[in-house]
């Protein structure tokens, strides 16, 4: 009679509990995959944005100066703050820095943007009589595909 009790008894086998196992690790997988992908994603858009609001303080401040800010300008938190109008010093940091990002170089890190300033005759410029930045380009690096992205001065 024990015997049969064990038999009919119910449950699980090894077997069955590996393979439930091996399911979930694979969909909890899958999951962690594209959430990473979301969140890259979502930086890049944080990229995008920063670039164009520092865009449009850059061309305010032209209008009202007839030239572009210096890199060493653009570097300086303190700079930002007095010089153009309406900035959100957090448009001049890449995502997850709490520094100013900005460097001189048209080849920028996920970590940093590229401000690249120049006079009319293509090199650099200091604003000084003669040697005013007359055009500038930024530069991000996305992270979900990453490429280099610029955008160019309106002057």
């Amino acid at each position: 009679m024990k015997l049969k009790t064990i038999r009919n008894s119910k449950g699980f086998t090894i077997v069955e509990l590996l393979i439930v196992i091996i399911i979930i690790g694979i969909l909890a997988a899958l999951v962690l995959n594209s959430f990473r992908g979301v969140q890259e994603r979502a930086r890049d858009t944080e990229r995008q944005t920063d670039i164009n609001a520092q865009q449009s303080q850059l061309e305010v401040y032209f209008t009202d100066n007839g030239e572009y800010p210096t890199l060493a300008n653009v570097q300086d938190d303190g700079w930002i703050s007095g010089n153009l109008k309406g900035a959100d010093l957090n448009a001049w940091r890449a995502p997850n820095q709490t520094t100013n990002s900005e460097n001189g170089t048209a080849t920028p890190t996920k970590d940093q943007y590229g401000y690249v300033v120049t006079n009319d005759s293509g090199t650099s410029c200091d604003n000084t009589t003669g040697n005013e930045c007359a055009h500038y380009k930024l530069y991000y690096m996305t992270e979900n595909n990453p490429t280099v992205k610029e955008k160019d001065s309106l002057n």
